[in-house]
């Protein structure tokens, strides 16, 4: 048996901590004995890991402030795990395992897992920034660089991250876990007041400079202007009404009686069955993002701003534009909008189709299943 030892900067349920969950969820658990490492506390996903019967230990550090004490933590609980592999997520995870693996036995092999695009240093936080570079000039020391988007690959590698070390497996879905059902779709729509006469857009995204709500909201006035059945539904983090400049800038616009807030959302299934277009608007940052996987696999056409790989994600079943370009953005929603259901619905099946075919959970997984046999033999 395998053991793979997870390091990871938190477990709250964003993209990269639901990739590793169901990475966990799917693995064999007669080759592979896994354990989670969070250099932050349990979060949202550490009891739901738990209770697949795998270990979660914390190093509590506090964010963004690395601690002696803390780092003695993560290397007792290395040590204590005993593992074959070493498997870093995102940054902090990343440098985490491989200093760790120099006090773990039989120094294990370590691989890095990178969850984003990197457009400009400039948009992200100083110390990110120091760990950007610090990263690129000791890559070497990983085995493996596993990126989920070609995009971020390049992007990296430009700033000197080991071209030799890449490898690509990109985010995986469960296709029974998002799927079309009309019962649940009204049932959503009736909750958000609204009806199957109304054309539904959706963005799901945490309130974030990179996710451009801004954005998405001038071309939602522009469709709105245009469109009398129209309306717009907008989940995530601090996307709710406890947030005064959302709210502001929504007036701003007009569209107070046209949108709805709901926050984040711990199922999104029902969120994608209620929509008929979704959206996603980020400006940087996004690598393989979860979010339009999700909505294809349900069978919801998408369309986005050209970021990461979301092009390549969705190839001909929906529409990407240029990202901060709002009126690019109004004008493929309103293509969707004017094409009329039959062919939105058409879309949305091919959208599912090429899920299944390309991004289908259990095959992602076995390529981290082949990764980790290959190198622990």
């Amino acid at each position: 048996m395998i053991r793979v030892c997870h390091i990871i900067t938190g477990l709250y349920a964003h993209g990269a901590e639901r990739m590793l969950h169901k990475l966990l969820s799917g693995l064999d658990r007669e080759r592979f004995d896994p354990t989670v490492i969070s250099l932050m506390g349990k979060g949202t996903l550490g009891p739901a890991i738990e209770a697949m019967g795998i270990p979660v230990l914390t190093v509590d550090l506090p964010r963004g402030r690395p601690h002696p004490a803390g780092l003695l933590r993560l290397i007792r609980h290395v040590q204590a795990a005993r593992p074959d592999i070493l498997q870093g997520w995102m940054y902090h995870g990343n440098l985490a395992a491989s200093l760790a693996a120099h006090f773990a036995p039989g120094h294990p092999p370590v691989f890095w897992n990178i969850r984003q695009s990197l457009y400009d240093l400039g948009h992200e936080k100083r110390l990110t920034r120091w760990l950007i570079q610090l990263s690129a000039k000791v890559s070497g020391s990983a085995g493996r660089i596993i990126y989920n988007s070609a995009t971020s690959a390049r992007q990296h590698e430009a700033l000197g991250f080991r071209k030799d070390r890449r490898i690509l497996i990109p985010n995986g879905f469960g296709i029974d876990d998002f799927s079309p059902d009309p019962l649940p779709r009204n049932r959503v729509r009736r909750e958000w007041g609204f009806t199957d006469q109304h054309i539904v857009i959706g963005l799901a995204a945490r309130y974030h400079p990179m996710k451009d709500h801004d954005n998405f909201l001038q071309a939602a006035a522009s469709v709105a202007a245009r469109h009398d059945r129209v309306r717009f539904v907008l989940a995530g983090l601090n996307v709710d009404n406890g947030n005064t400049a959302l709210q502001q800038r929504i007036h701003e616009l007009g569209l107070g009686g046209r949108i709805r807030l709901l926050g984040e959302i711990q199922e999104m299934r029902g969120f994608y069955q209620g929509l008929d277009i979704a959206a996603l608007t980020s400006a940087w940052g996004e690598g393989f993002p979860n979010v339009l996987g999700e909505a294809m696999a349900t069978g919801v056409p998408c369309v986005a701003t050209d970021v990461g790989d979301s092009a390549t994600i969705i190839g001909d079943t929906g529409l990407t534009v240029a990202p901060r370009h709002a009126a690019a953005l109004s004008t493929a929603l309103s293509t969707l909008i004017d094409a009329g259901q039959a062919k939105r619905r058409h879309w949305g099946e091919k959208a599912r189709d090429r899920i299944i075919q390309e991004y289908a959970l259990p095959n992602i997984i076995e390529d981290y299943a082949a990764l980790y046999t290959r190198r622990a033999d």
